[in-house]
């Protein structure tokens, strides 16, 4: 009998990925330049004058700041952002609780990286978000008690998230759903915000949490639970993007030059985070994006942040729909869902820009 790996990818068309070789060196010092003349030492860099590329239509963007450092490469994008003709650079504070849509929907942000399962369900609303391209992979681990060994064990159990409908409960209904579980039955779901909700797995209340950097790197450090699942190394989530670039429709629609060239920032940033993990960790420390300098590096070092040219951001969005879908927490199938909320032409033309 087929195992459940097969049965996807026989369902799905989905491909084996491969990774392929990081960008090319000159690429790198470029980028490296621009963030070590305008992050490290202060200094704004300005666009280039012989830039055969259109001015941005608009000099002002905004992103999202969340407490996840994971979301490195859009923190260190700034200067870079800059070099690109970005003037006013914003990052709006939100917490982990998105609501009905995320950040893009509130209408306060432009452009933003946001989970993969999210994205589908904001789609699903008809919420006017588009996703440009995967970004990297890694970011989730699942932490369970000694009665927690696999996925299965969950059945019965109590898993704390930060709220239903949020970034933890859909990832991990995902995962549920994709071991033949139902997360609308299965589960007992105690919510709080991010700090309570991992409380409540450090007290013993809950069997189960799914955290982003930093709550992993802390985890760990304090000795509490063990790792059931690690999305950068354990398959079939290994194969997928864990967070992806989206932005408002309206802003996409209105600004491809600038959508373009703050995609091309960001792709750079997070070639350099790959590439060079102590200079993007003590950036992020220094500019408020992360308070411990060893959690930062730890996760630069783990997220696979080479992959947005490498895998095939359709197959990420599939694999997620079809779950979603199976139990009911979509109605929309997964072909619609990509052809309703996805557009990879920018994404396309950086891949042979920005050559590997």
């Amino acid at each position: 009998m087929a195992n459940r790996t097969d049965l996807v990818s026989a369902r799905a068309g989905l491909d084996d990925p491969r990774p392929h070789p990081s960008s090319p060196r000159r690429e790198f010092l470029k980028a490296a330049g621009a963030l070590t003349a305008a992050g490290l030492i202060r200094v704004d860099p300005t666009p280039a004058a012989a830039d055969p590329e259109p001015p941005p239509e608009t000099t002002r963007l905004r992103l999202v700041a969340v407490p996840a450092i994971c979301l490195a490469p859009q923190y260190v994008a700034e200067a870079l952002l800059k070099s690109e003709g970005f003037i006013d650079v914003e990052y709006v504070k939100f917490d982990m609780t998105f609501g009905n849509g995320g950040p893009i929907a509130s209408g306060r942000a432009d452009l933003t990286l946001d989970a993969a399962g999210d994205i589908v369900t904001y789609v699903d609303k008809s919420v006017p978000v588009v996703t440009l391209g995967g970004v990297h992979l890694g970011c989730y681990e699942l932490f369970g008690t000694e009665r927690v060994r696999a996925i299965r064990d969950l059945k019965g159990r109590a898993i704390a998230v930060d709220e239903l409908g949020g970034p933890q409960h859909v990832f991990l209904s995902s995962m549920l759903a994709y071991v033949g579980l139902d997360p609308r039955k299965d589960i007992s779901w105690l919510t709080g915000p991010s700090e309570a909700s991992m409380q409540h797995f450090i007290d013993g209340k809950a069997d189960a949490f799914l955290g982003l950097p930093p709550q992993p790197q802390e985890l760990r450090a304090r000795k509490i639970g063990h790792v059931v699942v690690n999305t950068a190394t354990d398959r079939p989530w290994a194969q997928y993007y864990c967070c992806m670039l989206t932005g408002s429709r309206e802003f996409v629609e209105r600004n491809p030059i600038a959508t373009k060239r703050a995609m091309r920032a960001i792709f750079k940033a997070a070639d350099l985070c790959a590439q060079q993990p102590e200079r993007a960790a003590r950036m992020m420390v220094d500019r408020g994006f992360a308070k411990r300098y060893d959690f930062a590096l730890e996760t630069l070092k783990d997220v696979r942040y080479n992959a947005w040219r490498t895998y095939d951001p359709d197959n990420t969005i599939r694999f997620h729909a079809l779950r979603l879908h199976e139990v009911g927490m979509i109605k929309t199938p997964p072909e619609k869902i990509i052809a309703k909320g996805t557009d990879w032409r920018f994404l396309n033309e950086l891949k042979k820009e920005l050559k590997a």
